[in-house]
């Protein structure tokens, strides 16, 4: 009998003794996450807007068929951004020049400025499948981005309200007529000087700049 309760007894300080632990540790606490955690840390990284690509349209080069460009190295749990998309009437673009007017042998430097005036983010495709520069005397068109444009890709963004992104580098102009089949030729024609006017109007996102801008080749 006497042996009997020592072991009843001794059971009982065991159980105590793991009921007591289980208080202090809960380990049920490390396989379970907070919902206030949860929400805290997003699954995935939205792609937020920082500049625009730039266009590969240099003279020389055949242009291609669009392509989307695959995500980066490391980049695979970057989400779609989910806002909505952009409309026409709250974004704003305009085509750039470094200068206002360029002396012989100066080549214009050619970016385009894209404002969310909105009141809420957006989403736009920004990629240089999107984008096209066209630069024009009068009724004539001496150049278009698009001509010999090679390896466009489409580029996803999220535009916050009132951000303002420009172009990640310029596009140079030539000074050089473009045409479709004229991309190789060493012989394209040269735009006259002498104080000529040029209009450049840029197109992105299918969205295009109300205005245009004015340069003059000397």
């Amino acid at each position: 009998m006497y042996r009997r309760r020592r072991i009843v007894l001794l059971v009982g300080i065991i159980v105590v003794a793991a009921v007591v632990w289980l208080l202090i540790a809960q380990p049920w606490r490390g396989s379970a996450t907070s919902p206030d955690a949860a929400s805290s840390t997003p699954a995935a990284t939205q792609a937020a807007a920082t500049d625009l690509p730039v266009p590969n349209a240099t003279a020389g080069a055949q242009p291609t068929e669009s392509a989307t460009a695959p995500p980066a190295e490391g980049d695979q749990n970057i989400a779609t951004p989910t806002a909505a998309a952009c409309a026409e009437g709250d974004v704003t673009v305009e085509g750039l020049t470094d200068q206002d007017s360029y002396g012989s042998g100066q080549n214009p430097q050619l970016s385009i400025r894209l404002t969310n005036n909105g009141t809420a983010d957006c989403t736009m495709n920004v990629g240089t499948t999107t984008q096209v520069f066209t630069l024009t005397s009068g009724d004539d068109v001496w150049w278009r981005s698009t001509d010999c444009q090679t390896e466009p890709s489409d580029m996803l963004v999220l535009l916050a309200a009132g951000q303002s992104v420009t172009s990640a580098a310029p596009l140079t102009w030539d000074r050089t007529r473009s045409a479709v089949g004229s991309c190789d030729a060493p012989d394209r024609a040269t735009a006259p000087g002498g104080g000529a006017s040029y209009h450049l109007a840029v197109e992105i996102g299918g969205i295009s700049s109300s205005q245009s801008k004015q340069l003059l080749l000397y």
